[in-house]
């Protein structure tokens, strides 16, 4: 469930079939200009969909930029957005704001609901006659439309003139709202769950007490001519209304549903769509879907990243070239659960049927939920067809980028009944028998961690310079390449690095491993006899600072730890130079080696249901199965660390190993990818940097419940975000200065359905509970399951006298959260699905 936004309703006239008369006008052949379509939250940062709605403008010489703010409450985005433009080299006096727009905005003295009139005026229709680029700012997209189209539907001078140009060759772009207005077909309202429901209205009927919407659909501005359009795709889970809206009027062309911060580029003259930005845009083709009463069968879903092209006309995809084939090549083999909530691993749309379906070689079909709270709802069914494809390589560093062809999908109705049963899984639940020592700090440590959850960009510039700087001026660096089964990850952190700013002949890849490496001559597990290597351990006595690259982290401690468990002579001249100052980083694995008690292998599912294990075969146990624990290097005595934390969804494997393992005065703490979470000793306090979050847990207030290990109950939860800070003394949290508490102040107020899937808007943990929980006034909890077979969990999150939300802008105007005390409760459930 998400806002509703209360629409200007205008008339839309339905056929004899209920099928609204939009009809897309097919004449891209006589249109010499290009589209830029954003799917929202366009960061400032996002150089590659700048600059490319820039050189389609004619270049930062040549551009003639308005900007038309018609869809938001105020000015501020479109300032922004010309700011943004300034940024990138565009001369200010190429960049107008034009006076477009039906309705007054907050926050100015003038009263610009006079503008309307504007748009049918010759003198502007003269100005807008000049550009080589139009913008769309988001918002409401009626309110785009109203401003350019007369009462009786028909084009003002604003709009005619805008076409003039477009059909001569100038790009015309937008975001949000923006993305909105370009198809003919202008989705407006509703959500999947109300497109499933195939549910279609003549006006805006989103109503704040219930828990869905239906689709509500109006007559766009038609600059795209090649199908419908839908836009914060992922973050808003609209599969399901695009879907629908794309069967109800019976299309012959594909649907597009574009992610947020990621462009569609249009080339009309060449027929072609490329994407651009960092994420992606989904692909549908209905031509084959069948629908029987409330089931539908065959949608053809692809999902297309950055550097993808297709063939607008012909309908041929062409994938970036440095991407491999998954078919025939699949590198996961693990057994996927069902995406029932916060606990299913990569539990996005994309990630979902990239990891646990195309790249998967022992699946051939995956499934999800959507319902209300009533568990009235679908089931949904992906599954791979004989064109199935995956393509796969890296973007921004060594982060995985997938691009997907031809799953297919399928809904049917069905009913989720769930009971709770506390003693569920106490005949089954296996309770860890690992055991191990506290290394714990010396007084007097002067040293820094810098503990990033995995994945890290190149581009993540806060983490970088994190690491850099607390290695002091001219750093000596030295990289662990234990974890890995390859040089290439070390050679990547080291080309990283020498971009930042540290000269090349500072860094070494340091011989330290206990398993050969892929692609060189040299057997490499013969470097496991280096860890007490009296040279290697008077070299690092030399390093400012050492990181440890990702991979298996049984593998770092493999290769520093003597069989006893004791410290190697290497490991102790690492401990020393952290204690005198030096910072020590890592990376995934690098990551989960930091606290004393190494989380080396489960998922949280299955830790929840089954416990643990002590037996290790390979990462495949990173996937899925009982938690597995190791005794880690102890560089982070304040609790136990996870990573990949949202991703691979790990929450309820971290608090089962806090539960058994942790101590009572501790926190645990659970980093994003692309995030990073800072200790400086000297200062006792923690910080989180980059682009994710960090969980912190606490479980100072649960209760043990000895006839049923899997039942938790008041565990508190916090969500730490760029500049965030935890006083590990007196446990107190510094949310960052510009960021406004949103308790008593919510922005939104509507019924929340439980996180039931891939189809959940604002499905990442700290998305769910932000925008569900501590920023809607209507809602004290809300809730999410995760089941497998007929017995799960239900997730409790709830307010309490501590909950607090916080809530600003990152990287121009995207959303960006935080909040402190949400208490949770973990309950075993039976579930029926009928």
């Amino acid at each position: 469930m998400k806002k509703w936004i209360v629409f200007t309703i205008l008339l839309l006239l339905f056929g004899s079939a209920g099928t609204p008369e939009i009809q897309a006008m097919k004449n891209s052949d006589t249109i010499k200009g290009n589209l830029v379509i954003v799917g929202g939250a366009l960061g400032s940062t996002n150089r590659d969909v700048y600059q490319k709605f820039i050189d389609l403008a004619g270049g930062n010489d040549q551009a003639k930029i308005g900007i038309i703010p018609a869809a938001s409450g105020s000015l501020k985005s479109s300032f922004a957005y010309k700011k943004d433009l300034l940024s990138y080299g565009v001369k200010e006096s190429s960049v107008e704001i034009l006076p477009v727009s039906s309705h007054d905005f907050s926050g100015t003295e003038e009263d610009e609901s006079s503008w309307k009139k504007n748009s049918d005026s010759r003198e502007l229709a003269e100005k807008i006659e000049k550009l080589t680029g139009i913008w769309f700012v988001g918002g409401d997209q009626l309110k785009i439309t109203e401003a350019l189209l007369k009462k009786n539907g028909k084009n003002t001078q604003a709009l005619d003139a805008i076409w003039k140009i477009y059909r001569e060759g100038a790009v015309l772009g937008g975001t949000s709202a923006g993305a909105a207005i370009m198809s003919d077909v202008m989705i407006t309202g509703g959500d999947s769950l109300g497109g499933f429901k195939q549910e279609f209205t003549k006006k805006d009927q989103s109503n704040p007490s219930e828990e869905y919407a239906p689709v509500y659909i109006e007559k766009g501005l038609g600059f795209f001519q090649w199908g419908i359009l839908d836009q914060h795709f992922d973050e808003r889970a609209r599969l399901g209304r695009l879907a629908a809206t794309a069967i109800t009027y019976n299309t012959r062309d594909l649907v597009y549903g574009i992610d947020e911060d990621t462009a569609m580029v249009v080339n009309n003259q060449n027929q072609t769509i490329e994407v651009t930005g960092r994420s992606g845009v989904a692909v549908l083709d209905v031509t084959k879907a069948k629908r029987k009463g409330k089931q539908i069968e065959n949608v053809d879903i692809s999902y297309l990243s950055a550097g993808d092209k297709l063939h607008a006309k012909s309908k041929e995809f062409t994938f970036k070239e440095d991407k491999a084939e998954t078919k025939g090549y699949e590198y996961y083999d693990f057994k996927p659960l069902p995406a029932t909530g916060v606990l299913s691993s990569y539990g996005s749309l994309k990630h979902y049927l990239s990891y646990s379906l195309v790249d998967n070689a022992i699946t051939d079909k995956v499934e999800s939920y959507i319902y209300n709270s009533a568990g009235e709802g679908f089931k949904l069914i992906f599954e791979k067809g004989e064109d199935t494809n995956g393509y796969w390589g890296y973007e921004d560093g060594q982060k995985d980028s997938y691009s997907l062809l031809h799953v297919k999908m399928s809904i049917e109705p069905v009913s989720v009944l769930f009971e709770k049963k506390p003693d569920l899984f106490k005949d089954f639940y296996q309770n860890s028998s690992f055991t191990s020592e506290e290394e714990g700090l010396e007084a007097g440590n002067k040293g820094s961690l810098v503990i990033a959850g995995g994945a890290l960009g190149s581009s993540n510039q806060e983490v970088y310079e994190a690491f850099i700087s607390r290695a002091g001026e001219n750093p000596k660096i030295g990289i662990v390449p234990a974890a890995s089964s390859s040089l290439k990850s070390s050679f990547a952190f080291k080309s990283d690095l020498e971009r930042y700013g540290v000269p090349a002949e500072n860094i070494d890849i340091l011989k330290i491993a206990s398993r050969d490496f892929k692609g060189t001559v040299e057997n490499e597990s013969l470097w496991k006899n280096n860890r007490n290597d009296p040279q290697l351990a008077e070299q690092i006595k030399n390093y400012d600072a050492i990181w440890f690259v990702g991979g298996d982290q049984t593998n770092i401690t493999a290769s520093l730890l003597n069989q006893d468990g004791s410290r190697s002579i290497v490991l102790q001249s690492i401990w020393d130079i952290y204690h005198n100052g030096a910072v020590l980083g890592g990376t995934s694995a690098g990551a989960a080696i930091m606290s004393d008690v190494m989380l080396a292998g489960g998922g949280s599912h299955n830790t929840l249901t089954s416990g643990f294990i002590d037996s290790y075969d390979n990462m495949t146990q990173q996937e899925g199965g009982p938690g597995y624990l190791e005794k880690g290097l102890g560089f982070f005595p304040h609790g136990i660390v996870d990573q990949h934390f949202d991703k691979k969804a790990r929450l309820g494997r971290l608090i089962a190993t806090a539960a058994a393992h942790g101590q009572q005065d501790e926190f645990s703490y659970g980093i994003d990818e692309d995030t990073a979470l800072v200790l400086d000793n000297a200062t006792g306090k923690l910080t989180a940097a980059g682009r994710g979050g960090v969980s912190v847990i606490d479980l100072s207030k649960v209760e043990e419940q000895k006839d049923a290990p899997s039942l938790y109950k008041n565990i508190r939860l916090s969500w730490m975000k760029s500049g965030d800070v935890l006083d590990l003394e007196t446990k107190e949290f510094t949310i960052r200065k510009d960021k406004l508490s949103t308790k008593d102040h919510e922005y939104y107020h509507y019924e929340a359905a439980p996180h039931s899937g891939v189809l959940s808007p604002h499905g990442s943990l700290g998305h769910f509970i932000s925008y569900n929980l501590t920023d809607n006034r209507t809602e004290e909890v809300v809730k999410s399951y995760s089941f497998s077979e007929g017995e799960g969990f239900e997730l409790t999150f709830r307010k309490g006298p501590q909950t607090d939300g916080f809530w600003g802008y990152k990287d121009g105007s995207k959303d960006d959260y935080s909040f402190v005390g949400v208490e949770l409760d973990i309950e075993p459930v039976t579930v029926k699905i009928q």
